[in-house]
């Protein structure tokens, strides 16, 4: 079966068909096909679509953001201590192809959307920095909870803009989430306090098996080395750390070359998590993904969310706090629980 290469057509409604990244978008893929919607979701909700098939030729949807703009995160997202902890979706869906991602759960579509008016979502977030709740401390927005968006840096850059805009925003912490090797953007950019990169890391067994599409271990711990030299705060993202035979063995190999190459003492944080997933996302990803045994483990159900039992857990955080002993500040480690 012979597929379209990715981004081979831009679906851009008519509201956006003007706007600055529709125009970036048009230059950057000028031999895509432009087809002009209505409404973005009449593409990207529509039934009967085949996620796992989508990713062999993923579509470049163009659209306007309709409010809410900004969002309270869940639980199953890590705060790190962060009180006023929310995220926005400038972009839905991932150009990576993580079988343990909730967003095959969440969308009936592979497709990238990209929303355009960015200037009423930024707004938004002004608003809220206003209005949260503990004045005290500022607003830590997540940027990437539902995409990689310093992954799409080289196709749209989307994250210098927003990291332009945390600069000149009182009271706003920026976190980015990513696996990407995408660091040349940012070497002419000044290191900002304001920004906390999260580097998932994985051991290549883990990236080849599960982790589709994204960069080698090699590749992200050279990319975090070059970041965390340059003066840019980073948070280490040990998550989901995955049980298997023999997994102690591939964890312990990781962070013994991570110890080795990226000095703890400047890094911004760690997190440690194990799998977990909404059952509700869990069950739809289980129809459509029978070949993944990652859905076939015998997981506990904790208010609503498969996850491993508390002994696995407590096993995952013995040991990963036993390789990271010594290695940074104990204060730094947080575990999801």
């Amino acid at each position: 079966m012979n597929f379209l290469p990715d981004f081979s057509h831009i679906y851009v409604e008519s509201q956006s068909i003007d706007s600055d990244i529709a125009k970036q978008s048009f230059k950057r893929f000028p031999k895509a096909k432009i087809i002009e919607i209505e409404d973005y979701k009449k593409i990207f909700n529509k039934n009967g679509q085949d996620f796992q098939i989508q990713k062999l030729s993923t579509k470049l949807i163009l659209a306007k953001k309709q409010p809410p703009f900004i969002y309270p995160a869940t639980d199953i997202i890590q705060d790190s201590g962060f009180s006023n902890f929310y995220y926005c979706t400038p972009i839905l869906n991932c150009i990576y192809n993580c079988e343990y991602c909730f967003l095959q759960g969440m969308y009936s579509s592979a497709n990238i959307v990209v929303f355009t008016n960015t200037v009423e979502v930024k707004d938004a977030v002004k608003k809220q920095i206003l209005e949260r709740k503990y004045p005290d401390e500022p607003l830590l927005l997540s940027l990437s909870y539902n995409t990689d968006i310093l992954a799409l840096e080289n196709i749209l850059p989307l994250t210098k803009q927003w990291i332009d805009f945390a600069n000149n925003t009182d009271d706003l912490f920026m976190e980015i989430r990513t696996k990407s090797g995408l660091t040349s953007s940012f070497n002419k950019l000044k290191p900002s306090k304001k920004i906390l990169f999260a580097w998932t890391l994985s051991p290549n067994n883990i990236i080849q098996k599960y982790e589709h599409k994204t960069p080698l271990l090699e590749r992200r711990i050279m990319s975090i080395q070059k970041i965390v030299d340059s003066g840019w705060p980073v948070r280490l993202s040990f998550d989901p750390i995955l049980i298997y035979p023999n997994w102690k063995e591939d964890y312990k190999q990781m962070f013994e070359r991570i110890k080795e190459t990226i000095s703890g003492d400047k890094i911004f944080d760690i997190t440690i998590g194990v799998f977990r997933m909404s059952d509700d996302f869990y069950n739809r990803i289980k129809k459509t993904k029978p070949d993944s045994d990652l859905f076939y483990n015998n997981y506990d159900n904790s208010n609503n969310v498969k996850t491993v039992t508390k002994d696995q857990k407590a096993m995952v955080r013995d040991f990963a706090l036993s390789q990271l002993d010594g290695y940074c500040n104990g204060d730094k480690i947080n575990f999801w629980d």
